[in-house]
């Protein structure tokens, strides 16, 4: 079996910026989210459980209608928790079996790229985690320009999630997202570097 490395960060801290550096370095990478879309498509056990248990009236023409359910559950704790109890086992199970699909195509590093590793207890799928953080001002600042957000919207997206500091204090790597494009490149070359050296990937591209 090969080495898994979970990466994740907070809302708009800029790991969906590092997943790509990583995938441009050839690197495979099992999105979360994708996983998540993948397994509520229509025709789905997932779908399926989700209209059971919050009705018709999140289907539009048999596929399931995001912005109606996300209405639901944003503000309701509970419901968002009934959802998660649905969606989570599908997505887990799924991406371990693509990362097992991985490591017996020859791979031998694979990341899992989950926004709520924390959050929802995953750490159990990693060998290893990555943290891309930002500071809470410049994660701040960017949903507000991303999303179109007042800041007390965005306040409250950020407040549904760990904080930031408390992620980067868990983690074994951290890459700090808070500069330029430039400056996070680098160190996602560093990381690669080191894990390199400590034997935990191979790169044929020559590099040293």
């Amino acid at each position: 079996m090969g080495f898994t490395l979970g990466l994740t960060g907070s809302i708009a801290t800029g790991k969906s910026t590092v997943s790509r550096m990583l995938q441009d370095e050839k690197i495979p990478v099992i999105d979360a989210d994708l996983v998540a879309r993948k397994v509520v498509e229509k025709g789905t056990v997932g779908l399926e459980k989700i209209v059971s248990t919050f009705g018709d009236e999140v289907l539009s023409k048999g596929e399931l209608n995001r912005a109606k359910l996300g209405e639901i559950i944003f503000h309701d704790s509970k419901k968002r928790e009934q959802l998660n109890k649905i969606v989570h086992p599908l997505v887990r199970k799924e991406m371990l079996q693509e990362r097992d699909r991985l490591f017996k195509s020859g791979e031998t590093f694979v990341v899992l790229d989950i926004p709520l590793l924390y959050e929802s207890q995953l750490t159990d799928l990693v060998d290893q985690v990555l943290v891309v953080m930002t500071t809470e001002e410049v994660e701040l600042t960017r949903l507000m320009a991303r999303n179109g957000l007042s800041r007390e919207e965005a306040l409250a997206r950020i407040s549904t999630q760990m904080p930031i500091s408390d992620k980067a204090k868990l983690a074994d790597f951290v890459i700090d997202n808070s500069g330029t494009l430039k400056e996070t490149s680098e160190q996602v070359n560093e990381l690669l570097h080191q894990l390199k050296r400590h034997g935990i990937i191979e790169r044929n591209d020559g590099s040293e």
